[in-house]
């Protein structure tokens, strides 16, 4: 569904990524993992359309999309989960999820934000609060969930643990798992290998912007460069 062909990409003259490729499938859990600096956050911006490749190309659906300005990614419903979260802040928690459908009929949006509130309880709990006097997971919830109002066919989300408790990172992790079950394709971007591997269908090791390890979740949970380099063993 989603192929990341051979791109490179950077700022300035900076260049980040070198001759990445993934590939994701529908229905699949996808995770990229590396240290700080690896080029997991520029490779989604890339396929975002927020920053250009240089070379290589990004395909969805067979369609080129390297190229394409944000907009026309999402109208494509490949959909980013950005690491600090973008949410309105004074909004509600029903605002900020309706804003992820905008462009659609209210009958469809209802049915959407019950699907999400089946995911979240208890964003249905505070659909009425203030997001901004959320906490960290909570806010997290929103996120994913207002992405989820945009009906994406591919999801991507970036350090959805960070600054998370353990449990509230097992809770956002748990529910990636389930959006898989769907048949939506997530993209995971994770510092925090360990848990990110043990839900992944396949994932990606990201040094200095190339892939240098790839395989099926558990399999690199397991190895050991892996252990060594990224769980602390």
């Amino acid at each position: 569904m989603l192929e990341v062909d051979k791109i490179t990409a950077g700022y300035g003259k900076l260049q980040i990524l070198h001759d990445l490729s993934i590939r994701v499938d529908a229905g699949e859990l996808v995770s990229v993992v590396g240290a700080n600096g690896a080029g997991k956050s520029t490779m989604l911006r890339a396929i975002s359309g927020l920053i250009e490749t240089r070379t290589g190309e990004i395909r969805y659906d067979g369609e080129k999309i390297s190229g394409l300005r944000p907009h026309q990614v999402v109208r494509r419903r490949v959909i980013q989960v950005s690491e600090d979260r973008d949410l309105f802040g004074p909004m509600t928690v029903e605002q900020n999820l309706v804003l992820g459908a905008w462009t659609r009929k209210r009958a469809e949006v209802d049915d959407d934000l019950a699907r999400v509130f089946d995911l979240f309880p208890i964003l249905k709990e505070r659909r009425k609060q203030i997001a901004q006097t959320m906490s960290g997971g909570q806010q997290q919830m929103v996120a994913i969930g207002r992405a989820l109002m945009a009906q994406p066919q591919m999801l991507m989300l970036d350090e959805p643990s960070t600054g998370l408790s353990p449990k509230l990172t097992w809770d956002v992790l748990n529910a990636a798992a389930a959006i898989r079950e769907t048949g939506i394709g997530v993209l995971l971007v994770e510092q925090n290998a360990a848990q990110a591997l043990s839900i992944s269908d396949r994932a990606y090791v990201l040094e200095s912007g190339s892939v240098v390890l790839e395989g099926p979740g558990r399999e690199l949970a397991g190895d050991e460069r892996v252990r060594k380099a990224y769980l602390g063993l």
